[in-house]
């Protein structure tokens, strides 16, 4: 198959207008379908060749050797092929395309439209959170590519070869970001230094890098060229990699951290209130404005520590505070080491598998392993994330929990945080997502944080009807966890567009969930470095509760739980008005039967 490079794609695109037959002279356009066809297929071709790590996981490999180009110039026509895809779309008229071609239009349009404003902002030269960053992007490449041949690994390690450009376009850019002031705020850097630092410390041979080579060795290599293959990937972590993230670290310590922002909230930066707007709409995919998601936030708090009082009246304890402080202090509630907690997560998992056909009618065939967030960035990042698998390469689903800080991960917490991160939460979304009979992109790139965080916030309420939570302490871990969305939306949009700070951020969790000392400051780090993201849980949960309550109505003793999961699943990730439509059809289906 031909590599089309990116620019090369996006000057074809920039000069393409839709295609036409032409008949003895007359020039006639395709019809509404086809030209919606011709779209996505030459958005697949360029979202391929811009994310060749992912093609790679996707079984495409004409770009296994490639890493992706992160220039500012590269993401300049990456956004201009982008608005050409997105005016050909909108040229579509809706009425001509069939109910199935018009959710695929209201995706990418969405997509497309995104990445173009985001495109727009200054603040796109911010390239690391607290949450994420170039450098553990590449340190976690073992962990989702297929590795099944000798072409696999000379592929991984030609990748890895050109980590010192890769490393160096990321270093240019935040340079000229930390030079127009956009960094982030001093108070979320603490700990950074050590995820840059720790991804390389130690032998080569123990370093997330050479886990690959700890496999066993591929078919088609003898044991002399596997042990000579190993040896080149132990040269290049210490002689590359290691100087590399050397220069990032030394760079982060005496470049970025003296010229930190001593502000908090995104409108600190330049545009950035602006900015801020933008990520609101991009991650809650509504009109939602700041003030309104922030008031949104007062009531659902309010609401959710009326219940969690009952809870704890419930409990033997006079007041929420006191049955906080005990779930906060006493020793039984905590593992007393790794894998004491992973054991404890990987059995609710378990047990939550064994719940799940009474309530899906369709579940994903892929299935998904418990391991423990890697050491150098467990002490700085959440309590757990689930990371995607691959069918096409044979890559498991995998539930990371966090094993650092022992004392700060309460076991009355697992059944909600494990509902979320993986069944019924992500990992059934996002791994029947990858099978199910949809355009490439819609299995593949489509991912709108308020339906895929919504859905993992929603299936931890789904946890109460599943039994999951059959102690004071279980329900008081899911109220809180629940509590902890809720001021997300109190929290992030007071740091952002209300002048707060990150001390009462930290008192208003603090004071209204039941998290430990070491989530608080963790999450809050995250709202400030990630500004908006937090907000799409509730607002996306909101909406699918919401959606259940209007069917339950409309179909009365007709309605089948099991039935209306399967239809908001049935889609992958969408827009929120997308998903409206598609359950106002699927009620009205539902009706007729």
């Amino acid at each position: 198959m031909h590599i089309l490079s990116k620019s090369i794609l996006a000057v074809s695109l920039l000069c393409a207008a839709p295609s036409a037959l032409a008949q003895q002279g007359e020039v006639r356009p395709e019809a509404a379908s086809q030209r919606l066809q011709s779209v996505i297929d030459d958005h697949w071709k360029w979202w391929l060749s811009a994310h060749p790590f992912d093609a790679t996981a996707l079984g495409v490999r004409d770009y296994d050797a490639q890493v992706p180009d992160i220039s500012l110039a590269a993401r300049d026509r990456d956004a201009a092929a982008e608005q050409v895809l997105l005016d050909r779309l909108n040229a579509i008229p809706d009425a001509d395309l069939a109910p199935s071609e018009r959710t695929n239009k209201g995706v990418l349009r969405f997509m497309l439209a995104e990445d173009v404003e985001d495109n727009r902002h200054g603040a796109r030269k911010m390239l690391f959170t607290t949450y994420y960053g170039w450098h553990q992007s590449v340190a976690g490449l073992g962990d989702n590519l297929p590795f099944a041949t000798r072409a696999d690994y000379e592929s991984y390690l030609a990748r890895l070869a050109q980590y010192p450009q890769f490393n160096d376009q990321a270093l240019t850019i935040t340079r000229q970001a930390v030079q127009k002031g956009y960094v982030q705020p001093c108070s979320v850097l603490g700990g950074f230094e050590k995820t840059i630092s720790g991804a390389v410390a130690g032998p080569p041979e123990d370093t997330r890098f050479y886990g690959p080579f700890r496999r066993t060795r591929p078919r088609d290599m003898s044991a002399a060229e596997w042990t000579a293959m190993q040896a080149r990937a132990t040269a290049l972590i210490r002689d590359v990699l290691t100087p590399e993230y050397e220069k990032f670290r030394a760079y982060f310590v005496s470049g970025y951290l003296p010229k930190c922002r001593k502000a908090d909230g995104a409108a600190a930066l330049p545009g950035g209130a602006a900015w801020y707007a933008a990520r609101v709409k991009a991650h809650t995919t509504t009109d939602l404005t700041p003030e309104q998601i922030h008031q949104i936030g007062l009531k659902e708090v309010a609401r959710i520590r009326a219940r969690m009082n009952e809870t704890a009246k419930a409990a033997g304890f006079p007041t929420r505070e006191a049955f906080i402080a005990s779930l906060r202090t006493d020793p039984k509630y905590y593992a007393k080491t790794p894998q004491e907690l992973l054991n404890a997560a990987a059995w609710q998992a378990k047990v939550i598998d064994g719940l799940i056909p009474r309530y899906f009618g369709r579940l994903p065939r892929l299935p998904y392993g418990v391991r423990a967030i890697p050491a150098e960035i467990a002490e700085t990042t959440t309590t757990a994330y689930y990371n995607p698998g691959s069918p096409q390469s044979g890559i498991a689903g995998t539930y990371y929990v966090n094993t650092s800080k022992l004392d700060q991960r309460p076991l009355w917490e697992l059944p909600a945080l494990t509902a979320h991160e993986s069944v019924p939460g992500h990992h059934n979304q996002i791994a029947l997502q990858q099978e199910l009979d949809l355009a490439p992109f819609r299995k593949s790139a489509a991912g709108f944080t308020a339906f895929v965080e919504g859905w993992g916030l929603y299936t931890e309420y789904l946890g109460e009807e599943m039994g999951l939570y059959d102690t004071p302490e279980k329900m008081m871990g899911r109220l809180s966890y629940e509590m902890w969305r809720a001021c997300r939306l109190v929290v992030d949009t007071g740091l952002h567009a209300k002048g707060w700070d990150k001390a009462k951020a930290v008192a208003f969790m603090t004071d209204n969930t039941a998290l430990s000392a070491a989530n608080i400051d963790a999450e809050v780090n995250r709202y400030i470095s990630w500004p908006g993201q937090a907000l799409g849980y509730k607002i996306g949960e909101i909406r699918i509760r919401g959606l259940r309550e209007k069917a339950e109505k409309a179909l009365g003793p007709k309605f089948v739980l099991s039935r209306f999961h399967d239809a908001v699943l049935a889609q992958g990730a969408v827009p929120l008005d997308v998903l409206n439509a598609q359950i106002d059809e699927w009620i009205a289906t539902e009706k007729a039967k």
